[in-house]
């Protein structure tokens, strides 16, 4: 019976497996490899409702793989990277893809991939030439059942060529549209601004009611903002700017927000509410930062986190473990867990690497599906 069912009925019940059963029953036969290569296997609604996403680990230092957890199993998987010709570092996740960046050449030069089969592409080069500048990443169609969503790409700030020669800080911006796979200039930033996001900012952004946030990765911190329809920048005050020993940009229910911790203390949540004022909306409970930090006497400093509409991970090293705060659609609420480290994976030990992690819902569609 299961060999005679049409692809798309079939293609319907695959679209409820997690993707190493879906891989698993990939190779079952020559009927159902055919339906996993050539059919749409979920919509986005399927997915967030039965698949919740995946944290990745990306090492810090240039390495040709990651690691990835699975939420359902509470397992963790290791993917060779070997398939990227460059070594790469990582920026955000794009739908079910990564965006990359290679550190292969000093100007910028990105990548988009599907670890899980082991597919890239280079987007094209941008119209300046530029080494170390901030990226951001605007989701376009997040209402679509897309597992390649429309996005936008924008480049701020790092050095480029001076006309007298040597270098200058870059104050252009510029975007690239994946809709007709391109990139253009939409205007300047102050020099000021660019030189933050060139010297103080790493890549991670976060989008939220038209602004595109970047924070300083140093106290005091400092978070700035680019409206991206007036092109105007912004300024935002950090709560305790100056005592934090970490600070980390998300969004949460639409809104920005901001998480961070001071010495001996549980690390919080804030949200940006009106007249651009901070609230507190939640504090990791005090077991799971201690457990986080080795010890009642440990520093939050090289915490950091990594966020979506779901869930919320709180991490170090790739050993260290995890705190999550996760939403329970089911019950209505949010809850706060730990997830262990991956130490080893059947039975082979895994060294303990400092690591980015981003969450990503995997998918075995084929990448020739995305389409600019």
């Amino acid at each position: 019976m299961w060999s005679s069912l049409p692809l798309d009925v079939l293609a319907n019940i695959f679209s409820f497996l997690s993707p190493d059963s879906l891989a698993r029953a990939r190779s079952a036969c020559r009927h159902w490899h055919e339906c996993v290569d050539t059919r749409p296997l979920s919509t986005k609604s399927i997915l967030s409702q039965y698949h919740p996403s995946w944290f990745i680990a990306l090492p810090l230092r240039a390495h040709k793989l990651c690691f990835a957890h699975n939420p359902i199993f509470d397992n963790w998987h290791k993917l060779s990277l070997e398939f990227l010709p460059d070594l790469v570092k990582p920026i955000a996740t794009v739908g079910n893809l990564l965006l990359l960046r290679s550190v292969s050449s000093v100007v910028l030069q990105l990548i988009i991939c599907n670890p899980f089969t082991s597919q890239f592409r280079y987007l094209p080069r941008p119209n300046i030439t530029r080494s170390n500048p901030a990226v951001g990443v605007v989701i376009e169609n997040t209402s679509q059942d897309s597992q390649f969503p429309e996005f936008e790409v924008y480049v701020a700030g790092g050095m480029s060529e001076a006309p007298q020669g040597g270098t200058t800080y870059e104050s252009k911006l510029e975007i690239y549209d994946s809709r007709n796979d391109s990139w253009k200039i939409v205007g300047s930033l102050p020099v000021e601004f660019s030189v933050r996001l060139t010297v103080w900012t790493h890549n991670d952004s976060v989008y939220s009611n038209g602004v595109l946030y970047w924070i300083t990765s140093a106290r005091a911190f400092r978070v700035m903002g680019f409206e991206i329809n007036s092109n105007i920048c912004r300024e935002l005050q950090v709560p305790m700017a100056d005592r934090l020993e970490f600070a980390a940009l998300t969004s949460r229910n639409g809104r920005l927000a901001l998480v961070g911790a001071i010495c001996g203390e549980n690390a919080c949540v804030w949200e940006l509410r009106d007249r651009d004022m901070w609230a507190v909306v939640e504090k990791v409970p005090n077991d799971l930062g201690i457990k986080l930090l080795g010890g009642s006497n440990g520093r939050w400093i090289n915490t950091k986190c990594v966020a979506n509409n779901e869930v919320m991970c709180l991490y170090k090293e790739l050993g260290s473990g995890m705190v999550i705060w996760r939403e329970r659609k089911e019950q209505n609420k949010w809850e706060w867990n730990w997830i262990n480290g991956c130490s080893s994976i059947r039975s082979k030990r895994v060294d303990n690497l400092p690591i980015k992690g981003l969450l990503l819902q995997p998918s075995l569609a084929p990448f020739a599906s995305y389409s600019n």
